[in-house]
């Protein structure tokens, strides 16, 4: 018996592969609902998750747990609470999700190093600039933070929508109402589905300062603005290497990157060291990785002025870093913040919800600065009026109680006869109701009424609150009609809060700007000894550095290797490797590995491909290689390069964009067909005689000048035709005169040389002249090796 197929599904009636579907049964193609599903899980994210709202900067986690510690009066004159105890609760009520990201999310709004203005007053271990972690939530605890109370103190005046919470048996905000424009203070970090968010903190001064003129004139544009938000105010400080336009720019289109380097200043100065004390550090950078990072380059030297570094801070952050008394400070300092975590880019994507039409659900989207303070102000205005209409609800209530109390002023002693003869509590409440025209809740009101609120002054009182609530809820319905008193009203409390969070000491910006004369960029050959050095690279691929090679023949080198070239510079000067792929590699002088044996192969400078090999190498050091450079854009440079390819093919081009170094890929210099490889690379300045020879012992004599100059990488024009399938050119020499000589050998052991004396000059592109009849040319005979270095 044979098992069935389960992938053998029945055919449907209409003849498809689709299974016949059950009784209510709906069949739904897969990708069209791995697409459905696959929507509302990144709506989720965007809208529930990653994005903060523009109204009260928060994202749902956040907004759940201050919401939640608000609810259980941890304000900031309360006790501290336990975080197990905060989390269980936010957890169980309103965010059913993991107790770990909760407690993390908890203790980065506690932390004065993660936000500018934390909303969370912990107490215990919280972390620390380190890296350390926050103690477990059952040893920690916390309670709100003093500015936290201008996000929650308006909640229950209906100022808010609200909505229920994942399972149906509680309702939360949608959206705190927030009187600090919490959003750009604090900044917010978070990755969605497709897109992503990343605001920087600001100083809540300056924010407010920009709200306030952005109410007195709203046509105030993004870049007027940065006038009062003149950047990011990072809570570890720093400066900020942006210049003013950049930061314009960076507010004007809501995306951009800005450049923070720590702080440091001079300290004290011995006879042999001098200390510089780092004073801050840029925004969420681990101050254990900064320090160990510097360590490194102590311990391996390749900052020889830095002897020692010190972490001794405490609460303030204090690095001492101990460094030679002769050394530039200044040149130290550009040297780490080149190499180490000590300046740092920080990306700028200021994408955040916007309100819709539906309350609980936010628009994504990328806002100016101009935008959120927009947002926020307009939602502070819809704030303010749902206060005042609450407000003015509650006062006519009262109204309604007291006017009732006024109306049985004079007949008291009435009132309580007919209590004295009623059956009870209804029976009275309807007979008063009859005889004194009061409605329900009036009476019942008056029925409560304490006996000792029946003296005479107590009357009196009642009668003061009666006209304070009319004069009061009068003041109100006038505000509800005009809107310039809301705006007013709006830009009062934000005045309140920046005089009561800003206005002091302890507020200053901590971020400063960084002025161009300030910035010493860092410069590669500042910590480099300058003297002259010798590179050898041999013919199978190693290269060493020496301060003196008086004769390359008796350099060491491994058996059955020979010495290819040997070129002299400064240590700062360029040389560059040309390879058989048509491929250039710089480096300077300096980072060639010191030996006085073998060397190292070259491949651990740069990244060969299988096969390739060095053919030439050349010293750029000025003194050697000179006039490089084009005297006008255009020109051909008065020295550039020559080379040749085995096909026959020959190419100049210009040394110049090989005078800095180069990655370990290389810059690309001729491109070839499959088959040909690079035979020779030699400086000309286009008045040389090229003599080229080939295996079947032809030789082309030609002027350099009739080869083209290409401005990028190509392959060139023909030098001599090769016709044969074995034939190929072996190599070529630059003849400046009749005394140059090319010297090949051929198949039978003899040599034979090449000169313009010898042999006459023609047009480059033909086959060339035949110099043996019988035999072939096996290779071009190498000059005794030299030292190619400065003039004496």
């Amino acid at each position: 018996m044979t098992e069935p197929n389960l992938f053998d599904l029945p055919e449907s009636p209409d003849g498809g592969g689709t299974p016949p579907s059950g009784p209510g049964e709906t069949v739904v193609p897969l990708h069209e609902a791995a697409q459905t599903r696959y929507l509302n899980y990144a709506l989720s994210v965007i809208t529930s998750r990653a994005l903060p709202d523009v109204r009260d900067g928060l994202k749902p986690v956040q907004r759940r747990i201050l919401y939640t510690m608000w609810q259980q009066n941890l304000t900031a004159d309360a006790k501290h609470r336990k975080c197990a105890k905060v989390v269980g609760d936010v957890m169980g009520n309103y965010h059913p999700h993991g107790d770990s990201a909760l407690y993390e999310t908890l203790v980065r709004m506690a932390q004065p190093f993660s936000l500018r203005y934390p909303l969370i007053d912990g107490s215990g271990n919280f972390g620390s600039l380190d890296g350390d972690g926050a103690a477990a939530m059952r040893y920690t605890e916390c309670r709100l933070a003093r500015i936290s109370d201008e996000l929650l103190t308006e909640l229950d005046q209906d100022t808010v929508p609200f909505r229920p919470n994942y399972d149906g048996t509680r309702s939360e905000p949608v959206v705190l109402p927030s009187r600090v424009p919490t959003l750009l203070i604090n900044g917010a970090m978070g990755i969605a589905v497709g897109m992503a968010t990343n605001v920087p903190p600001h100083h809540l001064g300056e924010v407010c300062t920009a709200l306030l003129r952005l109410i007195d004139n709203p046509e105030l544009t993004t870049l007027q603005l940065c006038r009062y938000v003149k950047g990011p105010d990072f809570p570890t400080g720093g400066q900020i290497l942006n210049s003013p336009d950049e930061l314009k720019e960076i507010y004007r289109t809501g995306s951009g990157a800005i450049r923070l380097r720590g702080m440091w200043e001079q300290g004290e100065v011995g006879r042999a060291t001098k200390v510089v004390t780092i004073t801050a550090i840029p925004y969420t950078v681990d101050k254990s990785e900064l320090v160990t990072r510097i360590a490194d380059l102590v311990v391996s030297r390749k900052l020889p002025p830095l002897l020692d570094v010190r972490d001794v801070s405490t609460d303030d952050i204090r690095v001492e870093l101990e460094i030679k008394r002769d050394a530039d400070e200044a040149l130290v300092m550009a040297y780490l913040c080149k190499h180490t975590p000590l300046q740092i880019s920080l990306g700028v994507n200021l994408t955040c919800l916007i309100p819709t039409e539906q309350d609980d659900i936010g628009r994504p989207e990328r806002l100016d600065l101009k935008a959120m303070l927009w947002h926020f102000l307009h939602f502070r205005m819809d704030v303010v009026a749902r206060r005042l209409e609450h407000e003015a609800a509650t006062l006519v209530r009262r109204l309604h109680i007291l006017e009732g109390f006024e109306k049985v002023f004079d007949a008291l002693d009435e009132i309580l006869d007919i209590v004295r003869k009623s059956d009870g509590k209804a029976d009275a409440a309807a007979k008063i109701i009859t005889r004194f025209g009061l409605d329900e809740e009036q009476t019942d009101a008056i029925l409560e009424l304490k006996v000792y609120r029946l003296a005479r002054l107590e009357i009196l009182v009642v009668q003061r609150e009666l006209a304070d609530k009319r004069e009061r809820l009068a003041e109100i319905r006038a505000l509800l009609a005009d809107e310039a008193g809301r705006w007013t009203l709006v830009r009062n409390e934000i005045a309140e809060v920046q005089k009561l969070y800003s206005d002091t000491r302890a507020d200053r910006r901590r971020t400063t700007f960084a002025s161009d004369e300030d910035v010493v960029e860092y410069d590669a050959d500042a910590f480099i000894i300058e003297e002259d050095n010798v590179v050898v690279v041999s013919r199978d691929g190693w290269i060493k550095r020496q301060k003196e090679v008086k004769d390359p023949a008796t350099t060491r080198l491994r058996e059955g290797d020979e010495v290819l070239a040997a070129v002299g510079g400064s240590t700062r000067a360029t040389l560059v490797l040309f390879t058989t792929l048509g491929v250039a590699y710089t480096c300077r002088f300096v980072d060639v590995p010191a030996s006085t044996g073998y060397g190292e192969p070259v491949q651990r400078l740069f990244k060969f491909k299988d096969g390739e090999r060095v053919v030439a190498v050349m010293s750029l050091d000025p003194r050697v290689s000179p006039d490089l450079r084009a005297k006008t854009e255009g020109d051909t440079p008065p020295r550039h390069a020559l080379a040749a390819t085995s096909d026959g093919y020959a190419l100049r081009f210009s040394l110049e964009p090989y005078l800095e170094p180069s990655t370990r890929a290389g810059r690309k210099f001729a491109r070839l067909p499959d088959g040909a490889e690079i035979v020779g690379v030699v400086q000309v300045t286009g008045q040389e005689t090229i003599i080229a020879a080939t295996r079947e012992a032809r030789a082309m004599l030609c002027p350099v000048e009739e080869v083209n100059v290409l401005s990028g990488p190509g392959r060139g024009v023909i030098l001599i035709k090769i016709e044969a399938a074995r034939d190929r050119l072996l190599g070529f020499i630059a003849s400046r005169g009749d005394r140059d000589l090319m010297v090949v050998e051929t198949s039978r052991g003899a040599e034979q040389t090449v000169s313009t004396a010898k042999y006459e000059v023609t047009s480059r592109g033909g086959k060339g002249r035949e110099l043996l009849q019988r035999g072939t040319f096996t290779r071009i005979v190498p000059p005794p090796p030299v030292v190619v270095g400065p003039a004496e």
